[in-house]
């Protein structure tokens, strides 16, 4: 059974790090393109970054987010620095087909784990 597993979410002031896994099982995420998506209350889901091939990033959190993957351990990572009160979310991800240059798409990613709270508060 494909299964994806976020973890790392949590409370965190702002200006502060947090650093987020998706474990798969089942298959192996070097195989796919991995993203990053969150869903903030009221708000519709946004793209945040992907890995496949190459990297991209959403414009909002460019410079301060860092996307990396672990094929010994079927993890990708997302490392959050400098967070803003506006990445109050929850945060998810996803696999899908692994293009050269992952795009932030909702309908690229067919797999989906089950999301992570991140909240940006003083």
């Amino acid at each position: 059974q494909l299964q994806l597993v976020e973890s790392g979410g949590g409370l965190v002031e702002p200006g502060g790090s947090l650093r987020l896994s998706c474990a798969a099982s089942g298959f192996t995420l070097d195989a796919y393109a991995i993203g990053w998506f969150r869903q903030a209350p009221g708000k519709e889901r946004e793209g945040v970054s992907c890995i496949s091939i190459s990297t991209n990033y959403a414009d909002s959190v460019k410079g301060r987010f860092t996307i990396s993957r672990d094929n010994a351990k079927n993890t990708v990572y997302l490392q959050m620095n400098s967070l803003k009160p506006d990445d109050t979310a929850v945060y998810y991800c996803a696999a899908g087909l692994r293009l050269p240059n992952c795009r932030l798409r909702f309908n690229d990613y067919r797999y989906w784990g089950q999301g992570t709270q991140v909240t940006v508060s003083s």
